[in-house]
């Protein structure tokens, strides 16, 4: 097919890019003084200079002049830092440019037939495991995560559970002090924080169900790619998992026998690769509908704090109620977030106290505000 001026100019885009990762990959190489981490950027430039070639040997093909591109600013000042600070300093905003450049290639036809796609996905996810590994001093490969083993629970779901139930609280508590600030009568205020209960629950449950299954798409979704890769280009992944265990210090020997074991097993390889692609597995990937329903119930167990005096007393009385069994509720959910703060029990819980109180009063006011001046 005749390249058209859109694709000669898209040849040079990629060109450009290119010629800036040679020279950012052989700068870190030129910064880094571990030899493992050195031989893996040299490595990083040699894929970018054969697809640079691709790209030079296209504009050929198409009759259009070949560009003498010099590294950009950006790079240059990456470079410098890495000269200067070390490659620890920028291998997080590597690891940033590395994963806007993840699906650079997936939908042109010329980069798909030379491979590139594979190529970017293995960059970006090399350069995250460096960004997320120990910095200055020699680096401990952890064979059990990469492996997917012991994926003992983290305490993520009481922290999700009590952040829940402050939310619901903070929240509905708010809006029964604002509407009981208007002074509209017992039945009103008993109807909006009902309203608000169920308002604030359902959208928390449903946010919570979106981003859980959302999630599990995407990992389904690349589970399928490294099922094809893994079939299609064992070699390749065997070589990706080299690289990233070299870049964790392990010797080309020693890389190469891991890596070589994991693969021997194709569930763990999927599992292993998965994880370097997506920092999940399928166990962490969690369940959309157990989301759901935990939000909601989280939720609403801390909503419905402001909203129990209601069902019994009115008026002041009901506003004094409310307000003493949301205090005594905040000042649970802050004494409990002590368990990831590490913060005193009395200071955790004075200010999430404080907090929702003054939250609880600004409502108040206002309300009281709009009850006067409408004559409600």
């Amino acid at each position: 097919m005749t390249a058209t001026p859109a694709d000669i100019e898209r040849y040079r885009r990629n060109l450009r890019d290119e010629v800036d990762g040679i020279a950012l990959y052989r700068a870190l190489a030129e910064a880094e003084n571990d030899p493992h981490l050195r031989e893996v950027f040299l490595r990083l430039a040699a894929s970018e200079e054969r697809h640079r070639d691709l790209w030079e040997q296209k504009l050929r093909e198409a009759g259009a002049e070949v560009p003498a591109y010099r590294p950009s600013f950006r790079v240059r000042v990456l470079g410098w830092l890495a000269r200067r600070f070390g490659t620890a300093a920028v291998s997080p905003i590597v690891a940033r440019m590395e994963a806007s450049a993840y699906t650079m290639y997936d939908n042109q036809p010329e980069a798909i037939a030379a491979d590139l796609p594979r190529d970017e996905r293995s960059h970006a996810r090399l350069f995250r495991e460096l960004a997320r590994s120990t910095r200055g001093r020699p680096v401990d490969v952890d064979i059990a995560r990469l492996e997917g083993r012991h994926r003992g629970g983290t305490g993520n779901a009481l922290r999700a559970a009590v952040l829940g139930a402050n939310d619901g609280l903070v929240s509905n508590l708010s809006l029964v002090m604002g509407v009981a600030g208007a002074n509209p009568g017992r039945s009103v205020v008993l109807l909006a924080g009902i309203s608000g209960l169920l308002a604030g629950a359902l959208s928390m449950a449903l946010g919570e169900w979106i981003s859980v299954r959302s999630s599990a798409e995407a990992f389904s979704r690349q589970l399928e790619i490294e099922r094809d890769e893994l079939a299609l280009m064992p070699d390749e992944e065997l070589e990706e998992l080299v690289l990233i265990y070299r870049a964790k210090g392990l010797d080309e020997e020693e890389a190469r026998a891991t890596a070589t074991r994991i693969l021997a097993n194709r569930e763990k390889a999927l599992d292993t690769l998965a994880r370097e692609e997506l920092g999940m597995s399928e166990e962490e990937a969690g369940n959309a509908w157990v989301a759901a329903i935990t939000s909601f119930l989280t939720f609403s167990a801390g909503a419905i704090i402001p909203v129990l005096p209601w069902l019994i007393v009115g008026g002041v009385a009901g506003v004094a109620a409310s307000a003493a069994a949301s205090a005594l509720g905040l000042f649970g959910v802050g004494a409990a977030i002590t368990l990831y703060t590490g913060r005193g029990v009395l200071f955790s819980g004075s200010r999430m106290l404080g907090f929702g109180l003054a939250a609880s009063a600004i409502t108040f006011g206002i309300g009281r505000l709009i009850g006067v001046s409408t004559g409600i």
